[in-house]
């Protein structure tokens, strides 16, 4: 909590406006747990113009044995971190035929069926306006085979991944 004040605190300092009212409010009613659940939601953030967590079945293992579940999420939905929709999912329209997006520094291009207007599953989150601005100063870790997990899952949806890094890294397996 104190390394995320710092970060805050910093940030505020050296551009004025930041951070919203209602973000350092939040932070300040946060507890450890909190913090750390939200640091671990991070791990499986995306970056596609924002960061959006991809929490496609909140029951999948990969979820439950880093502590995402149905109720954490409820819980960091009550406070205030993010918007969860249990039934249905979010969802990002109007891709053309490629897009790209990055898991943590790592670069992957999607090639949609479509020339255009393309639609984009991301799962059942959202984060809200202040967990967008907590989100890159939480300092959260790359989820291990999450990047495995989202890349087979897009497969399924016959998206064609890609990435223009060597083959032998994980990320273009099965391509």
């Amino acid at each position: 909590m104190q390394a995320l004040w710092a970060k805050l605190l910093a940030g505020e300092a050296n551009s004025p406006g930041s951070y919203s009212k209602r973000t350092i409010d939040l932070l300040s009613s946060l507890d450890k747990t909190d913090a750390l659940l939200f640091n671990t939601l991070c791990g499986f953030g995306w970056f596609l113009g924002q960061v959006i967590p991809f929490i496609y079945d909140e029951q999948a293992p990969i979820y439950t044995e880093h502590g995402i579940n149905f109720a954490t999420l409820e819980h960091l939905d009550d406070i205030g971190l993010i918007s969860f929709s249990s039934i249905g999912g979010y969802m990002r329209m109007g891709f053309p035929k490629y897009a790209s997006i990055f898991y943590y520094g790592m670069l992957i291009d999607i090639e949609f069926p479509s020339e255009e207007n393309n639609e984009f599953e991301t799962g059942k989150i959202l984060l809200t306006r202040a967990g967008q601005e907590l989100a890159p100063i939480c300092d959260s870790k790359p989820i291990s085979d999450f990047l495995n997990y989202v890349l087979s899952k897009w497969r399924d949806k016959s998206l064609i991944v890609s990435s223009p890094y060597p083959r032998n890294l994980p990320v273009t397996e099965n391509n």
